[in-house]
């Protein structure tokens, strides 16, 4: 009778058992990363008696985790899947809005710019149509200034959040160390620690929140992996993410690992998570964005300025600048970056923009290396390493790489010495307007034509083109040419004996001296080019380094017959002139391909912001299909954990029920075991 009373308290042990496991699970059913516990019960060892084996009972032999290691995997690469695309959207949407909001964004200022720009052309000497486009020009680089200033704001978010983010890795990866360590002692005594493997499981998950990583089993520990195979977790001893200045450009954090020993730059092989999805929206987007922006405000800063610089204002003066010169002695130094470990005594690069049609929206990796030759420069375009060539320092005038050039800025480069180059990361937040007296604005163009009092012929003449250029971006050359234009008209047009085939003209400069002649067929529209020697204000000769007397050129129509005698005289623009020929070539800028015609065809100013707002918000687009997928394939990898390892109530409900009828079954074996001795008790 006592093996019967052994069998039935084992089996209440186990029915205790089994209610005590239902009960756990129940009660952390909500708890994060609990995986269900099962009893596992085995048969006790037999008795033999005779020639048969009978029972002794069941023993508990584990309580053991419903686990499976791939459900886990997949659960953790679907958690840095989507937690890297909701950060990327997260950073994006904002962006997004922020350039294409008309009350945000560039294209409804360029638009009130250029429409304020018309109205001063249809009355040119009007003040009050010159101020409305003054306005217009500090609104809208006002608006390139707040645009640059909240992209930068961001940047600087960007680095705040990696480095809390490397913070709250350090810990999570400090945590695991510690489960490790846990784990490893109590499995000295074979024992299974079914909630501290839960625990060290869901911190990974965590992990992978902020961070794609791998994570390898090993010997009962998990070892943490970056996804370029840098440790962060090997056993008990760690790996510590920092954050720090980028050495290449100060101003965007870079992430390092840290082993105690040495440190490295593991930047641009963080992946997945929230880290991965912050680097990538600033490598992808951010970068990009800026780079477009200061591109659009220095082609529009640049080429305004060059053509009101062809121009005559109110008061009779040649053109002056609307915008900030792009080339000014701090945007020059601002576009280059040294990179830490430099030389000192090596200084930095001055980069001047040259063609602002052929700059691209890239950056630059400048590194001086040594050669047969000399000491050079090698030029590759970030990110894809494009090599752009080799060239020498020496070399004058400096090669156009994209439309920009570089000359050192106080100091000598040493071979190994690096550069980073961001010709158009910083335009947007330079651009600005300088000019503040609105007369200034030259609407009207430098040179006019007028019809003798005395013509008695048909001859009609159309207003003439100045053929020469005013290069703002060399001062020199454009005083020069000021000079020449203001001190060497009027000049005058005299057209010979109309009998004679084709009839000719002559000719003369202010002086009245001749200085040439040419051909004219009358009853046709004949394009006539007009070279004028230039002189200076006390009428000596503007002369080249050999002593070649200068010219400027200018190109008019002329139609119909003139009689011989007949003249045009064609002289500079005078003060408060109707003509508004140069307002009008100034609106033309708004449709004319000015971007990027170094590799395509070109587009123009309202073009190429508008390319800008569609990439980002494609981009953006992309991002929330992304986010829906990744969510999807995370509930997916959630919900086949979760019906492997997750606690069902419905299930532990019914085990309550079946583990209460096995207690009561084994405590009726019991009372059967008693009876039974009461029985044979009472027969003695």
């Amino acid at each position: 009778m006592a093996s019967l009373i052994n069998i039935g308290m084992s089996g209440l042990g186990a029915a205790s058992s089994g209610l005590h496991t239902t009960g756990n699970n129940i009660a952390n059913a909500d708890v994060a990363g609990y995986s269900r516990q099962q009893n596992v019960q085995t048969t006790a060892g037999s008795i033999r008696s005779g020639n048969v084996f009978i029972g002794t009972g069941t023993t508990l032999a584990d309580v053991r985790r419903v686990y499976n290691a791939f459900l886990d995997a997949q659960l953790n690469t679907s958690t840095s899947l989507n937690s890297d695309s909701a950060a990327y959207l997260k950073q994006i949407t904002p962006t997004n809005e922020l350039l294409s909001d008309a009350n945000t964004g560039i294209a409804g200022a360029l638009k009130s710019f250029f429409s304020a720009m018309q109205g001063a052309a249809s009355k040119p000497t009007d003040d009050a149509g010159r101020q409305l486009l003054l306005s217009s020009a500090e609104a809208l680089s006002n608006r390139f200034n707040s645009l640059q200033s909240q992209f930068k704001e961001q940047n600087n978010n960007l680095n705040g959040n990696l480095t809390a983010m490397a913070e709250q890795v350090n810990k999570l990866t400090a945590t695991i160390a510690q489960y490790n360590e846990q784990i490893a002692k109590v499995g000295v005594v074979n024992g299974a620690p079914n909630d501290l493997l839960d625990q060290r499981n869901e911190t990974v998950r965590q992990l992978n929140e902020l961070v794609g990583v791998n994570a390898v089993e090993r010997e009962g520990s998990i070892d943490i992996y970056l996804k370029n195979g840098q440790p962060l977790v090997l056993g008990n001893s760690l790996g510590k993410l920092e954050t720090a200045p980028s050495p290449t450009d100060p101003t965007q954090f870079s992430v390092k690992i840290n082993n105690g020993i040495t440190s490295m730059d593991v930047t641009s092989s963080i992946t997945g998570g929230e880290m991965g999805g912050l680097l990538r929206y600033r490598s992808e987007t951010l970068n990009p964005a800026m780079n477009e922006l200061g591109r659009v405000a220095m082609v529009l800063a640049e080429r305004i300025n060059s053509q009101l610089a062809q121009g005559i204002d109110k008061n009779g003066e040649f053109g002056a600048a609307l915008f900030s010169d792009i080339n000014s002695a701090a945007a020059m130094a601002g576009r280059s970056i040294a990179k830490a470990g430099n030389d000192p005594a090596s200084g930095n690069l001055n980069v001047t923009i040259n063609d602002t049609s052929k700059l691209t929206t890239s950056d630059y990796q400048v590194t001086y290396i040594n050669t047969p030759s000399g000491l050079r420069y090698n030029v590759k375009k970030q990110p894809d390493g494009t090599d752009m060539g080799t060239f020498d320092p020496a070399q004058s005038p400096p090669p156009v790489i994209d439309g920009f050039s570089l000359s050192v800025n106080g100091g000598t480069p040493k071979a190994g010495d690096s550069f980073k180059i961001t010709p158009t990361r910083n335009g947007a937040g330079d651009i600005d307007t300088v000019m503040t007296d609105a007369k200034r604005l030259a609407l009207a163009a430098p040179l006019q034509a007028t019809t003798g009092g005395s013509n008695t012929g048909t001859g009609i003449i159309k207003q003439p083109d100045l053929a020469s250029v005013f290069d703002i971006a060399d001062p020199a050359q454009r005083l020069e040419l000021q000079t020449g234009i203001k001190y060497s008209t009027p000049v005058r047009l005299v057209f010979g004996d109309e009998t004679v085939t084709p009839q000719t003209y002559e000719v003369f400069d202010s002086k009245g001296t001749s200085i040439g002649t040419g051909s004219f067929l009358p009853g046709q529209a004949n394009k006539l080019q007009i070279n004028v020697p230039m002189v200076d204000a006390s009428g000596a000769p503007i002369e080249d380094a050999a002593g070649v007397q200068k010219t400027f050129s200018f190109s008019m129509e002329v139609n119909g017959a003139p009689k011989q005698n007949d003249s045009f005289t064609v002289a500079m623009t005078g003060a408060g002139s109707m003509d508004n020929r140069n307002a009008l070539s100034t609106i033309e800028l708004q449709t004319k391909q000015t971007v990027d015609v170094g590799t395509t065809k070109g587009l123009s100013l309202t073009d190429a912001y508008g390319k800008l707002v569609e990439g980002v918000g494609a981009k953006t687009k992309q991002s929330q299909m992304d986010g829906q997928a990744t969510g999807a394939i995370l509930s997916q990898a959630k919900g086949a954990r979760d019906s492997l390892s997750g606690v069902q109530l419905d299930e532990e409900a019914g085990n309550l029920v079946k583990y209460q009828q096995y207690y009561t079954a084994s405590s009726q074996i019991i009372k059967a075991a008693q009876d039974t001795f009461n029985t044979l008790i009472s027969a003695l």
